[in-house]
């Protein structure tokens, strides 16, 4: 059996130095062998984490949407090398800005269209745009993005389709596929996922995902069940320890267009999402529900990126990513004698990270999967994942 004293010693730390709360889950071959659970899901009153307390996920709603692409394309609804044209018309004559020696910036047609494939492995040239564009920013293609998007904030809610359009005109930062650039390409996806079914993204997610899985824990909406009170307090980490971030900081999950802010965002717990990480581990299959075949997770979790691309992954945040490179949507391993860390998955082991401080990780040869979250800003991720990561497999080879 696996000895999970490390990783409970681990999360303990965390609890009483780092983070207000976290929670872990550790399972293999269907079962969750280990759950921690420490700190506070509300710091200030000194309420602790309990299984029940879910965890935005920030940027891990995507695996969720990269999900229902692949088992689209399994279906054949899909296409990787598709023109995103095929989805949104407006995209056609995408360019690119190209700047001479002399500084001066102009615009020139692609080498080839912007494809599915191109938006899901983040190489369409595309940064994320939440917001005006900082007064120091001089990507142009960020600064057009701004500024198309300056009609669209002033409406004061917005969905995946209101930006997609609105970005069709933006000519982007390179030729597709020649670069790693994290950002919109996860909203296209979202876009091309409700064009195919008909559905909102959310909607999408309950009906291939959620439902099937018995994911009854996890939603991107406050619900009947997934309610405010379940949700952990997000903080800031500050020189006098953790500041609270304003329950307006939640507004999108709240049901109604009026809310909506162009990028649905899940909330789960780490017990309900290790469903859809064993599913993945276990070769697309939980609790005798086939969601997918094996060969499409195989496809899902090979690398994408070009070498060029492969080399700016690699070394961006400090080297978060060594030794992995980067598949349909998810961080893939390739190079375990590059991976931080006494202990690392197999070969193919794959997951992602979100902004707030949740992690996951699914490995398909030794069928175990890991879950860790907490909700914090800056996320200190390069500190805290990498030893989950340590401490949960070490648990294994001990």
């Amino acid at each position: 059996m696996p000895n999970f004293e490390k990783l409970d010693a681990l999360l303990q730390k965390f609890a009483a130095e780092t983070v207000p709360g976290c929670a872990c889950a550790v399972a293999q071959d269907g079962k969750i062998l280990y759950e921690g659970y420490y700190g506070y899901a509300d710091y200030e009153k000194k309420i602790p984490v309990k299984a029940e307390n879910l965890y935005r996920q920030a940027s891990m709603t995507k695996l969720v949407t990269y999900t229902i692409l692949m088992k689209l394309m399994e279906e054949g609804k899909v296409s990787m090398d598709q023109p995103l044209s095929d989805f949104f018309p407006a995209w056609a004559n995408k360019t690119k800005f190209v700047r001479d020696a002399d500084g001066t910036l102009r615009e020139e047609p692609l080498s080839r269209p912007i494809t599915v494939r191109d938006a899901t492995i983040m190489s369409c040239g595309m940064p994320y745009c939440f917001g005006p564009a900082p007064a120091a920013a001089t990507n142009p293609t960020l600064l057009a993005m701004s500024r198309a998007m300056e009609p669209v904030w002033a409406k004061g809610h917005y969905n995946v389709q209101d930006a997609i359009a609105a970005m069709a005109p933006v000519p982007v930062g390179f030729d597709p596929g020649t670069h790693w650039q994290y950002g919109f390409g996860s909203e296209i996806i979202g876009g091309v996922v409700e064009k195919i079914t008909g559905m909102r993204l959310y909607q999408a997610m309950r009906h291939y995902i959620f439902e099937p899985l018995g994911m009854t824990e996890t939603d991107t909406l406050f619900t009947d069940t997934i309610t405010e009170d379940l949700l952990v307090r997000g903080y800031r980490v500050t020189e006098d320890g953790f500041a609270v971030m304003p329950r307006e900081f939640d507004r999108s999950q709240y049901p109604g267009e009026e809310n909506e802010d162009g990028k649905p965002s899940l909330m789960t717990n780490v017990r309900d999402f290790t469903k859809m990480l064993q599913m993945w581990a276990c070769g697309g299959e939980y609790n005798g529900t086939r969601i997918m075949k094996e060969e499409t997770l195989a496809f899902m979790r090979v690398n994408q990126l070009s070498e060029t691309a492969l080399h700016e992954y690699q070394t961006e945040n400090s080297g978060y990513n060594a030794g992995y490179g980067y598949g349909y949507g998810v961080r893939t391993l390739m190079d375990k004698e590059k991976c931080p860390g006494a202990a690392c998955g197999n070969i193919g082991a794959f997951g992602w990270t979100g902004g707030f401080g949740t992690w996951c990780e699914a490995d398909p040869v030794s069928r175990i999967s890991i879950v860790y979250m907490h909700n914090m800003m800056p996320n200190q991720e390069l500190y805290h994942h990498h030893a989950v990561r340590e401490a949960a497999y070490l648990a294994f080879a001990e």
